[in-house]
């Protein structure tokens, strides 16, 4: 949402819209929300707890900086964290296969969104398909890089918020579709694509040459069956060749490895691709932290990083349960159970007149001192092409269970309140 200002103050500046999730805090904190209070329960977090999951859980306490890494790190990442990572993919989904990552297929950025900047920096003059809902900052990624034509994918509830392989073809096809950009498991709907479906995906830009560039940030956070079979999902389990085909997967360690303060990503993909994101990273964030990069290695150890996956699918499995239950006894609209991720995407259509649009159960629940997040801010609308046009999002909302219990029970017990 865009906060207006007399554009003549600073003639030479456009305006820069916040995000959905920014917005949202940024209009809690003008109500007295501030991180760490006991008063408040942020249910609008777009991050895990970062607390011990169990007891005798191993976390990184302290980061001894080696006077070596006080030089850059390049801006591809430290060596040792790249090599790291290719060789945890290696291990996870790509056993018995011939082609295998090296470092050279790794490149490191200081966070996600860095990540995703390089990536869309080194589009070329393209249609860029994207999924409606999806992440709140794809919107302002889209807007801000100009080399590529955005072309949305609609998500229908009544197709469980999925497109299908057939259908991926045909828009690919129909719409002659360069790339598509999309999270899995999916933000804000908790979907999540496994086994032949997401192979029959991969296939379908294989045949077409559509590069493929998946986001899985919350690919950690599986439950039901779903985790049963898997301790992560990715699309790296049905590449055939690293070098030649065009899937892009970003994630990194603030999601999947609780640690959104370190501000580590990384990118993979074809050598020849992943070189063109590190020159765009040299003007655009120089990179990620060298110290931090070196300290972080032994997280990506697979048997460590397994265990911390199984630890979060642990913990995080009850707390969905809870908002689930709870969500169900309000009267408000779970269309679809989320299978991935931490948020319940909320329909709030069969609620009374006043809490059907969801800023107006935002700015409700902040009477409560709960924080929510619009479903609006995720019909991702770069340059507000579609403002004509009434959000299809606006009667839903998205409720984080990212929070610790004791939050979590907080702020659904104070929606309670607010529905009586």
């Amino acid at each position: 949402m865009t906060v207006h200002k007399d554009a003549e103050t600073f003639p030479s500046f456009r305006e820069v819209p916040n995000t959905g999730v920014i917005y949202v805090m940024s209009r809690a904190q003008s109500q007295g929300f501030a991180y760490g209070s006991s008063e408040w329960a942020n249910l609008g977090q777009g991050a895990p707890e970062t607390g011990l999951l169990q007891q005798g859980e191993s976390r990184l306490n302290s980061i001894v900086i080696d006077p070596s890494c006080s030089e850059y790190s390049p801006v591809a990442g430290a060596k040792e964290l790249r090599q790291a990572v290719a060789d945890l993919y290696n291990e996870r989904y790509r056993k018995g296969l011939g082609s295998q990552y090296t470092y050279e297929n790794v490149a490191v950025s200081s966070g996600g969104r860095s990540g995703l900047a390089r990536v869309a920096a080194s589009l070329g003059p393209i249609h860029l398909g994207h999924y409606l809902p999806d992440y709140t900052a794809y919107e302002e990624l889209f807007d801000a890089f100009k080399g590529f034509v955005p072309m949305p994918i609609l998500l229908e509830e009544s197709d469980g918020f999925r497109v299908s392989a057939d259908q991926l073809k045909h828009e690919v096809v129909s719409r002659g579709l360069g790339a598509v950009l999309l999270s899995n498991p999916h933000n804000p709907t908790g979907q999540v694509m496994y086994g032949k479906e997401l192979e029959n995906y991969i296939a379908v830009g294989r045949q077409y040459r559509c590069a493929l560039i998946f986001d899985e940030f919350y690919s950690h956070y599986l439950y039901d069956e779903v985790a049963e079979a898997h301790a992560s999902v990715s699309a790296a389990r049905f590449v055939d060749d690293v070098n030649r085909d065009t899937v892009i997967i970003v994630d990194g360690l603030t999601k999947n490895w609780r640690y959104p303060g370190l501000r580590i990503s990384w990118t993979l993909g074809p050598k020849d691709i992943i070189q063109r994101f590190a020159s765009a990273g040299s003007f655009l964030d120089g990179g990620a932290a060298h110290p931090i990069q070196k300290a972080v290695i032994p997280l990506l150890d697979p048997s460590f990083a397994n265990e911390q996956a199984r630890s979060i699918q642990r913990a995080f499995v009850v707390k969905r349960d809870h908002m689930i239950k709870t969500i169900d006894s309000l009267g408000l609209g779970l269309p679809h159970r989320p299978k991935a991720g931490f948020y319940c995407f909320v329909s709030l259509k069969n609620l009374k007149p006043g809490l059907q649009d969801g800023i107006e159960f935002f700015e409700s629940a902040l009477e409560h001192k709960v924080i929510t997040v619009p479903g609006k801010f995720f019909d991702v609308n770069p340059g507000q092409r579609r403002r004509h046009l009434p959000s299809r999002l606006s009667q839903y909302a998205r409720f984080s269970y990212g929070p610790n219990m004791e939050e979590l029970e907080r702020g659904m017990g104070r929606l309670r309140e607010l529905l009586k």
